[in-house]
């Protein structure tokens, strides 16, 4: 979805008063960030990274294993999130367990698979209330670490929808965010050595235009040649050259109204 010039300058808050916000007024249009939770190895470099360019992004947690050995929604990792809510990013669900839908059930049942938990791998089926109360389960744990809530966003694992969990999402008050196709995926989740680094930087500076949303995710634990060191200052210094500026899902024109 194309932003109309005005509402990308509404990402100003993104950039220091003074000559620098006089200078973003020209933005030719705004990208839209996103990382979603994963081994968490990238994920300081990601938030320096971010905090370096003072660019603003939007966060969708899961409480996933990590690099540490312990899971990224853990007490372990609560200066992390209060870090990142002081610094004014945004917060999404995206299910506490990872849980990955597998199809739509006769009479609005979901059949359905977690990723960790006590259930990690097995195929099971939740209602519609199930799923709510997971996507809340997000929202309560990062309330305890933070003392702050999630703003009404959700993505589901993978990206993976149907008809019945957007159904069940958003009779729960969450909306769901995905991401643009293409130069939208980071590909950091893509095997190395098919998918260097530098072509992935490449596709995104080349591809990105005003009011996509990008995603990639705080660590991966398949990618031998991690993504974020070699990608992210460069691509964002590219796309700032190119005459963007960022914004979170805040400020997206069809986020804006779910808070």
């Amino acid at each position: 979805m194309k932003a109309s010039l005005a509402a990308a300058c509404l990402c100003a808050a993104v950039m220091p008063a003074g000559p620098a916000a006089a200078q973003h007024q020209a933005c030719k249009g705004t990208i839209y960030l996103t990382f979603d939770t994963g081994s968490q190895s990238q994920a300081q470099y990601i938030a320096d990274t971010l905090s370096r360019h003072k660019v603003r992004a939007t966060f969708f947690l899961a409480n996933e294993k990590t690099v540490n050995g312990d899971y990224s929604l853990d007490p372990s990792w609560a200066g992390y999130w209060k870090a990142r809510v002081a610094e004014g990013h945004a917060f999404g669900t995206h299910t506490f367990d990872h849980v990955y839908v597998l199809r739509d059930l006769p009479g609005g049942s979901l059949e359905m698979k977690p990723q960790f938990g006590p259930d990690a791998g097995r195929t099971q089926v939740w209602t519609a209330g199930q799923y709510c109360e997971e996507l809340k389960r997000v929202e309560k744990r990062f309330a305890e670490l933070t003392g702050s809530g999630l703003d009404p966003l959700w993505r589901a694992p993978g990206g993976r929808t149907t008809p019945g969990l957007l159904a069940a999402g958003k009779a729960c008050g969450y909306t769901h965010v995905g991401w643009t196709d293409g130069p939208g995926f980071s590909g950091d989740e893509l095997p190395s050595d098919k998918w260097p680094n530098a072509r992935l930087l490449d596709r995104s500076l080349k591809g990105l235009k005003d009011g996509d949303i990008f995603v990639a995710h705080l660590g991966i634990w398949s990618r031998k040649d991690p993504w974020a060191p070699a990608v992210l200052d460069p691509l964002i210094t590219g796309l700032k050259q190119k005459g963007f500026c960022f914004a979170t899902l805040r400020e997206h024109p069809a986020y804006r109204k779910a808070r």
